[in-house]
């Protein structure tokens, strides 16, 4: 039986960023097939009891502050904590995303990890459409064909949130592998206990 991991994720989130590269090799390690899902937050947040930053409580802002710079410290990552561009729409990128998809998932997830990178090491505006056409350029791609097809991506990116939240998603990253979903970055070892299992 094949082996697919579906994806949700936001190229907005911290903790999608921190996950990317992990889960790239391991499904790489385990043979799998990866869907590129980013979904709206947002939305999701909306029906399952989660809020947006600006929303928490203070206690758990401030500990999600400590959290990013142990995860940081831990992976030995670029992280900028307080990203000048963040919050920002991840709409646009996620549409991105979706547009790149007739080359294939890997070519998905090359750019899925330099938009989150942009945001979280570089400084950089992914709600900014000539930031976007600048990083597509960047991997290789055809910008200006990707842009042109954002709009048109749209129903993939409302139908795939619709999706996630049918199939219980809560928050970004989750990777759901033959029905059992595995929710953040810090759950990608049981993940690879899963694929190394079937």
């Amino acid at each position: 039986m094949s082996k697919v991991i579906d994806y949700y994720f936001s190229p907005i989130s911290p903790w999608s960023y921190m996950g990317h590269a992990r889960m790239h090799a391991i499904a790489k390690r385990h043979g799998a097939t990866i869907n590129v899902k980013p979904a709206d937050l947002g939305a999701i947040f909306s029906v399952s009891g989660g809020l947006p930053l600006p929303k928490r409580a203070p206690q758990r802002q401030a500990y999600r502050m400590f959290e990013l710079k142990r995860w940081r410290d831990y992976l030995q990552i670029p992280l900028t904590l307080q990203p000048k561009f963040f919050p920002a729409d991840s709409t646009n990128a996620s549409l991105l995303i979706y547009a790149a998809q007739p080359e294939g998932s890997e070519r998905q997830m090359q750019l899925a990890g330099a938009l989150l990178k942009a945001c979280w090491a570089e400084e950089r505006n992914i709600a900014d459409l000539e930031t976007l056409r600048a990083i597509a350029h960047e991997q290789g791609f055809d910008a200006n064909k990707l842009l042109a097809a954002l709009e048109s991506q749209k129903p993939t990116y409302e139908a795939m949130t619709k999706e996630a939240i049918d199939r219980q998603v809560f928050g970004a990253p989750t990777y759901v592998y033959r029905d059992e979903p595995f929710w953040g970055q810090d759950r990608i070892e049981f993940l690879e206990l899963a694929l190394a299992r079937a």
